[in-house]
Order: C-alpha cells, then sequence, then structure tokens
C-alpha cells in the first residue's frame, strides 16, 4: 500500500472503528474510551484483519498528545489549585508516591529494573482527567467542594506527571535504560549530575522564555487574528502556537513536544482569548485524542489477559484498591467527611492519557518492558471500564455509614474542617446578551438605563474591547462553543437574551443555557414565523420576529396619526399581538410596556 494511502486508511479506519466503539461503549453506559481503545486493538497486529502502520499511527499520536496537553495547560487554573492546596497538593504527592512504591515492590517481585518499576509505578498513580471530569460532570459534583478538590488533586498529578516527563530522558541512563542524552542534545557524559543540571537549565530556559515573553506575545498574536474577524485566521493561529510551541521547544530547548504544549496552554490560559481559543481547538483536539487512544490500542496485546492473568489482576488491584485506600487515608487525616474521601478515591481509581504517555516514553527510552506497557493498557481497559460500579458501590456504602450515626462519628476526626473556597463568581441574577448589534446594544442600553446587572457574549474582538474600555462586562467567543457561555456565569444568570437572528443557535445556546440553568428565563428573536411558532412550542419565554414587530410599531402609529385615542390604539395592537402568539391579552400588555416603564424604550431610541 503506498505510504500516502496509508496515512489515509489509518486516519479513516481509525476514526470509523473508534466511531463504532465510542457508540457501543455508551450505549453499554461505559466510558468512549473503553470503545476508542478496543477499536485501537481491532487495528492492530495482534488481531485479524486490517492492521495499521505503527509508526504513522505514532505520529499522529504526538499530535494527540501535543493536543492534549495543550488542552491541559489551557484549562490549568492556578486559582483552582490554590483553592483546594491545602488538601490537593500533599494528597496528591503522598498518594503517587504510595503508588509509585506498590508499582516498585511488584516490578521487583517481576525480576524488572529499578527504572521499570518507576515507569510502571508512575504509570499507574494518574487519573485520567478525560474520565474523572466526565463521571463527577455526570453526577453534578464538578461544582461542588468534593468536585474542587478532586480536579484540584488532579492537578497535581499532572504537574508531577509533567515533571516526570522531563526527568525520564535525562535518569534514563542511570536507571538501567538507552540514555536520552544524544536524543535530547545533552551531553552528560554519563555524569547523572551533570545530566539533571543540563536538563534543569534547558527547562529553566524555556520556562523563563514562555512566562517572560510568551505571555506577551502569544496573546498579542491570537489578538491580532481575532481583529480581522476571520474564524479561520483566529482557530488557525491556536493550532500554530499549540503546535509551533511545541516544535519549537524541542528543536531549540531539547523538552518534550508535552512540556511544550502544556506551556503554551497555560500562557494562553491567562488571557481573556483562552475561552474562544480552547472552543476552536476542541474539534481537532477531540479527533487526534481519539487518534492517539487508538494508537495505544494497537500496541496492546489482549492475550496477555489470558497469559498472565494474576500479574494483570495484581495491577489493577494497586489501580482500584491500593490508591483509593491510600486517597481514603489522607482524606480523612485532614479531617473532611467520609463521602468527600469515598468521592475522591472513587474519581482517581483508574488510570488513562498520561498513564500511555509514560508507558510509550518507558518503551523509547528501553526502560519498561513491552510486557509493562500491556499490564497498563489492561489496567486503564478495565479500571475505566469499572469506574461507574466503582462510584455506585462507594456512593452506596456513604449512604449506608451516614445512615449509622454511631458508625460515622468513628471517622470524624474532631476538630475544624478544612475550608473549600469555591471558585468566586463575580456575578448572579444577571443577564447575558449574545450579540452587541444594533438589537443587542438597543438591550444591553435598556438595562444599562435602569442599572440592571448583563453580561456581552460578542464574536467581535474590536467591539469586545469597546465594551470593556466602557466598564461593561464582555465576553469574547462564540456563545455556541464550550465553555463561552460559562465564562459569562450563565449557570447563575436570571435571563438569557439572545439578539442575533439565527434561529438555530438559538436553540442551541436555550439548550446549553438550560442544561446549566435550568429556570433561566430566554428571549429570542427570528426571521421566521414558522420558528417563531416552534420557539414558543419549546417554552421559549419570549420569541420576537422582527417583521411582525415592525409592523405592530408602525399600526400603532398609523392609528394615533389617523385619529384613534391612545388607550384604543394600544389596546388594538395588544390583541392583535396577543392573538398572533395565542396568548391571553393580559399576558401580552407587559410586553409592549406600560408608561412607568418608558426608559426602557427611551434609552435606546436615544442611539
Amino acid at each position: 500500500m503506498p505510504h500516502a494511502s496509508e496515512l489515509i486508511a489509518i486516519i479513516a479506519l481509525g476514526l470509523v472503528f473508534a466511531f463504532v466503539g465510542g457508540m457501543l461503549a455508551q450505549r453499554l453506559k461505559l466510558p468512549p474510551l473503553v470503545g476508542y481503545l478496543l477499536a485501537g486493538v481491532a487495528v492492530g497486529p495482534h488481531t485479524p484483519g486490517f492492521v495499521g502502520n505503527a509508526e504513522l499511527a505514532g505520529q499522529l499520536a504526538e499530535i494527540g498528545v501535543i493536543l492534549l496537553m495543550f488542552g491541559v495547560g489551557l484549562h490549568f487554573s492556578i486559582g483552582d489549585l490554590m483553592s483546594v492546596r491545602a488538601i490537593a497538593l500533599p494528597g496528591a504527592v503522598v498518594q503517587i508516591a504510595v503508588a509509585t512504591v506498590m508499582g516498585l515492590a511488584l516490578s521487583f517481585a517481576w525480576g524488572w529494573g529499578l527504572g521499570a518499576g518507576l515507569v510502571f509505578g508512575l504509570a499507574l498513580s494518574v487519573a485520567s482527567t478525560v474520565v474523572l471530569l466526565r463521571a463527577l460532570e455526570e453526577r453534578g459534583l464538578l461544582d461542588s467542594d468534593k468536585g474542587r478538590i478532586a480536579v484540584g488533586w488532579l492537578i497535581v498529578e499532572d504537574l508531577a506527571m509533567v515533571l516526570a516527563l522531563v526527568l525520564l530522558p535525562a535518569l534514563a541512563g542511570p536507571l538501567g535504560g538507552e540514555s536520552a542524552g544524544a536524543a535530547h542534545g545533552i551531553a552528560g557524559d554519563g555524569n547523572i549530575w551533570l545530566t539533571l543540571g543540563l536538563t534543569f537549565a534547558k527547562v529553566t530556559a524555556f520556562a523563563v522564555v514562555m512566562l517572560a515573553g510568551g505571555r506577551r506575545v502569544v496573546p498579542w498574536i491570537l489578538d491580532q487574528a481575532a481583529r480581522t474577524g476571520s474564524r479561520e485566521l483566529f482557530t488557525l493561529a491556536v493550532l500554530a502556537l499549540a503546535l509551533g510551541i511545541a516544535f519549537g521547544s524541542a528543536e531549540l530547548f531539547g523538552v518534550s513536544f508535552a512540556l511544550g504544549a502544556f506551556f503554551a496552554g497555560m500562557v494562553l490560559a491567562e488571557s481573556d482569548l483562552s475561552h474562544q481559543a480552547a472552543a476552536d481547538s476542541l474539534p481537532l483536539q477531540d479527533a487526534f485524542a481519539v487518534l492517539f487512544f487508538v494508537s495505544v490500542g494497537m500496541l496492546f496485546d489482549p492475550t496477555i489477559l489470558l497469559r498472565e492473568p494474576l500479574a494483570v489482576l495484581a495491577t489493577l488491584a494497586i489501580i482500584l484498591v491500593g490508591k483509593s485506600l491510600a486517597a481514603v487515608a489522607i482524606v480523612l487525616a485532614f479531617r473532611h467527611p467520609l463521602s468527600t474521601a469515598l468521592t475522591i478515591a472513587a474519581s482517581l481509581a483508574q488510570i488513562g492519557e498520561f498513564s500511555f504517555i509514560l508507558a510509550s516514553l518507558g518503551i523509547g527510552l528501553k526502560l519498561l518492558p513491552p510486557e509493562g506497557r500491556d499490564l497498563i493498557l489492561a489496567g486503564s481497559l478495565l479500571s475505566i471500564t469499572l469506574n461507574p460500579l466503582i462510584f455506585g458501590a462507594l456512593s452506596r456504602l456513604a449512604g449506608f455509614v451516614e445512615a449509622r450515626p454511631g458508625l460515622a462519628a468513628r471517622f470524624e476526626r474532631g476538630g475544624e474542617q478544612i475550608a473549600v473556597s469555591a471558585h468566586a463568581k463575580g456575578r448572579e441574577g444577571h443577564a447575558v446578551v449574545v450579540g452587541y448589534g444594533r438589537v443587542g446594544g438597543a438591550i444591553g442600553k435598556a438595562l444599562a438605563a435602569w442599572e440592571l446587572p448583563y453580561v456581552v457574549v460578542e464574536r467581535d474582538r474590536r467591539r469586545v474591547e469597546e465594551l470593556r474600555s466602557a466598564g461593561i462586562a464582555a465576553v469574547f467567543g462564540d456563545a455556541g462553543a464550550p465553555g463561552i457561555l460559562d465564562a459569562a456565569d450563565i449557570g447563575r444568570a436570571r435571563l438569557l437574551v439572545v439578539a442575533s437572528p439565527d434561529s438555530h443557535q438559538a436553540r442551541r445556546l436555550i439548550e446549553i443555557a438550560r442544561e446549566a440553568n435550568p429556570g433561566i428565563d430566554t428571549v429570542v428573536r427570528t426571521h421566521s414565523d414558522t420558528e417563531r411558532r416552534n420557539l414558543e412550542e419549546e417554552k421559549v419565554g419570549l420569541v420576537l420576529m422582527a417583521e411582525r414587530e415592525v409592523g405592530f410599531g408602525m399600526a400603532l402609529y398609523a392609528l394615533r396619526s389617523l385619529g384613534l385615542g391612545e388607550g384604543e390604539a394600544r389596546l388594538f395592537i395588544d390583541t392583535s399581538r396577543a392573538e398572533s402568539r395565542a396568548e391571553p391579552v393580559a399576558e401580552a400588555e407587559p410586553e409592549l410596556g406600560a408608561p412607568e416603564l418608558r426608559p426602557h424604550r427611551e434609552a435606546p431610541a436615544e442611539s
């Protein structure tokens, strides 16, 4: 098969198999990640049928790693970490140490070396970001104290793994692997301290360049792309920065692609453009992340489940039992309730992306034997599959204990509970106005005239800057993209105003808003009478069709101009509007505005 055809084949079949596997996993109430890994097994060399090109798959997987790490950096929040640092920092460090020691002990029992045991233990110690966030979100725990502790714990784990990715190549030689000095431009001459010193010097130089210059240059480049008003250029700028910085960091500073991408995301996270950058890069990130999981699955030899069942069970025991018991003990030691301890234990009782990255690095450095990679993959597949059951079992256990005060008292250590500060929200009970053109601008001025709080979501970068300079809260981005409405605190808003006439977008925005805030009121506009009726059937608070409202306004003026009294003219228009919406007149009257609400109409009329 020609090289180009092999590339197309691995992308096409990888995505097709991943889609089928992901759909089957979803139907079985399992995370789609399980389906992606099994799709890789299906196109790998250990199963009959089509066998994908492992070298090409590995290169595609490298892009997936870069985008995954860019996403981790983009969502890295120092504020979220600091709010739970009292427990997340020591808890994650101790849990990583415990899991690594257990992995080392197991590897020594199998006759592996120190390097293999270290990589194996570290790979078993870190949970999957995708699985943890999805599990917390499905259970409504993401914004709870439990969820914030779990996410902070995960951030510390991720940072520890980033450090491991930096140090392992430098330590590969002394740990019994293949020296990475030549590959990374480090001439340590076998001296471990010189090797470490050169590695830290290069990493430090890269960090200084990124934190000192990158935090100015990267947002500036994105800002220039946003000012063009071209979505394609903005998306291209995001991807060019993510991949370009990752490649440049490896070529110029000898650090890994993963670390370069992480720093690129972390620098960009400080910009107000980060929400739209995350939204625009998400589709490509998801696609290559899927190919990354497929490529990992291709390396997995499923026969290890039959050849080494005891080794698989021992690996799984560390992930499900060892890590969970360590997490419970640590959380209880910090005087948190048992329910919090069990939630965090269940959240961390699985392994995923970083484990695969570490396993691949260990194989490349000749530290980890192929059998170790297979055990890590088997542990990941089984732990992710069992994670919903673990959550359910530990949730029932927490309920059982809490229903028995005497038993529950044994787990309470006394003393003050460690406070977990919630993520500060600056707004509540406000309106979110999507689009700030002629219609949105009029609405904003009306709200400002009555000093009512509102946030604007706008795709035009220059308009966002003008609003902010005028003291108006504004979020840059496409409101329909993931995370944009969240940045406008839609979960605490009272009203969503969709000022753009795109009814399809309006439906999507209403779905997003109601998912985050079921009680939110909504008002939208449309140019289609059919869409108006469809939206009204969906119980949208108010749907306005521009042409119809213009007609009512002109008809009111015409009636008054031809001598009809103000009250009679308004009553007629009220009745006509109510009939068109099949609503009682009494419910339609407030829509026109009684005399005491006249400033709402007068403020925009001055523009």
